[in-house]
This record gives C-alpha cells, sequence and structure tokens, in this order.
C-alpha cells in the first residue's frame, strides 16, 4: 500500500496543475487560483506553479503542501524574489515580491483565516489540505503597485 502515499502528489503534479496552467495560458484562470513563478534553483529558469489565491492586501500567503520537499519552496529559498498572478480573465495581473519561509506560522490556521473570504478559495484550499503531509507557511512581501 506504500504506493498509495504518492497518489495525491502525483495527481496534483501530473494532472491538475497542467490544467491549471493551461487555463492561465489561455487567460481563464479558474478562479480561487493564482499562479506562482520562482527561479529554478538549479536551472535558473522561470517555474510556474498554480496555488491557491492567498491575496490579501499587498501580503500573499501561500502554504506549502510538501513542506521544504516542495520544489517550488527550494526555489524560494534559493531565490526569493517571485511575481505571482492574480486576477481574472485580462484583468489579471502580475506582482512582484519578495517571499520568505514563516517556519513559526501555523499552516492549518493560515489556511482557515484565507478560506473564510471567498468560496472559490475555501474550495482550493480546502482541496490542497486534504494533501498537506507536513505544511509550511511562505509569506510574499508584495512590491506598491
Amino acid at each position: 500500500m506504500s504506493w498509495l502515499a504518492g497518489m495525491p502528489d502525483a495527481l496534483q503534479q501530473r494532472l491538475i496543475n497542467p490544467i491549471v496552467r493551461l487555463a492561465w495560458a489561455w487567460k481563464l484562470p479558474i478562479p480561487g487560483d493564482a499562479l506562482l513563478e520562482t527561479t529554478g534553483s538549479r536551472t535558473g529558469r522561470r517555474r510556474y506553479t498554480p496555488v491557491c489565491d492567498g491575496l490579501d492586501g499587498d501580503v500573499f500567503w501561500l502554504v506549502s503542501q510538501r513542506g521544504r520537499r516542495a520544489d517550488w519552496v527550494r526555489n524560494v529559498e534559493a531565490e526569493p524574489r517571485v511575481r505571482v498572478k492574480v486576477g481574472s480573465g485580462p484583468r489579471a495581473r502580475w506582482r512582484a515580491g519578495t517571499a520568505r519561509l514563516v517556519e513559526d506560522d501555523d499552516p492549518r490556521e493560515r489556511q482557515r483565516i484565507l478560506a473564510g473570504s471567498d468560496l472559490m478559495r475555501r474550495l482550493c484550499l480546502g482541496t490542497s489540505k486534504a494533501v498537506n503531509a507536513s505544511p509550511l507557511t511562505v509569506r510574499i512581501d508584495l512590491d506598491p503597485p
């Protein structure tokens, strides 16, 4: 049964994330979602990861489902300057900022706080919470618009 342990991650990475990236490329983002752009820690290339919309004013909150093992978290540790794309359709905009890991934050409480604000965000966060193994909070302080 150990092969079941990796199923949620595989499903997320091989099926869900490509569909969400395609929706962003077609300018049809799924409500409650955002797109995170990081710089690859080994390649230096831009990497795009679908995430739940954690925008709260000039701060963007993320909860890594896999903690420090997530590729995007390793990218943030190597290069904290990132961008997030939020909004819907043609109004979606990139916002640059600086990310940092927040070790002393309760990621489950952070998800609860973020989920309270709207239904689509609640659905996204609820789905991601189901596969949290060792969650970790990441805070992105966004540059002024």
